[in-house]
């Protein structure tokens, strides 16, 4: 079952039990598929495009909860969190801290990094083997700290 197939009948079940926060996330991967699918380029989407997609709009509730957190806005925040949550559980399973610490450390070795002058390769190989698997700034921190340990 594909990404939109799933979506509709998950919408169909959040109206149903009257789950708003539900609603509220998958009506945003809905409005996200809608603008992908007419966006001109007449490419269908694949399960690439897909996650790509979700971690898109979890990186934008993650910054937009992140300033709501910094004004005192409880409320807001509260609603970006659910939205996180439900978005999240159409994402394949992501990395443990662990996990993602011993697969930056295999990729440091295999591309021979030893400074934060190999930033740049360990990132392109971080991000092909781990796309989906884990989001970038968390890579990106990950790197910083085993390259200048």
């Amino acid at each position: 079952m594909n990404l939109e197939d799933r979506i509709k009948k998950d919408l169909i079940s959040a109206m149903k039990a009257k789950d708003k926060a539900a609603l509220r996330g998958i009506r945003a991967i809905k409005a996200a598929i809608l603008l992908a699918k007419t966006d001109g380029s007449g490419e269908d989407l694949n399960e690439e495009k897909e996650i790509k997609m979700l971690q898109k709009l979890v990186k934008q509730r993650r910054d937009s909860l992140e300033i709501y957190e910094k004004q005192g806005r409880d409320d807001l925040a509260q609603t970006e969190k659910e939205e996180i949550a439900v978005i999240e559980t159409y994402l394949p399973e992501q990395l443990s801290p662990e996990k993602l610490e011993k697969v930056l450390k295999e990729i440091i070795t295999a591309v021979g990094a030893t400074s934060m002058k190999d930033m740049g390769k360990v990132m392109g190989a971080a991000s092909k083997q781990l796309k989906g698997k884990a989001d970038g700034k968390s890579i990106s921190i990950k790197v910083k700290e085993l390259l200048n340990s």
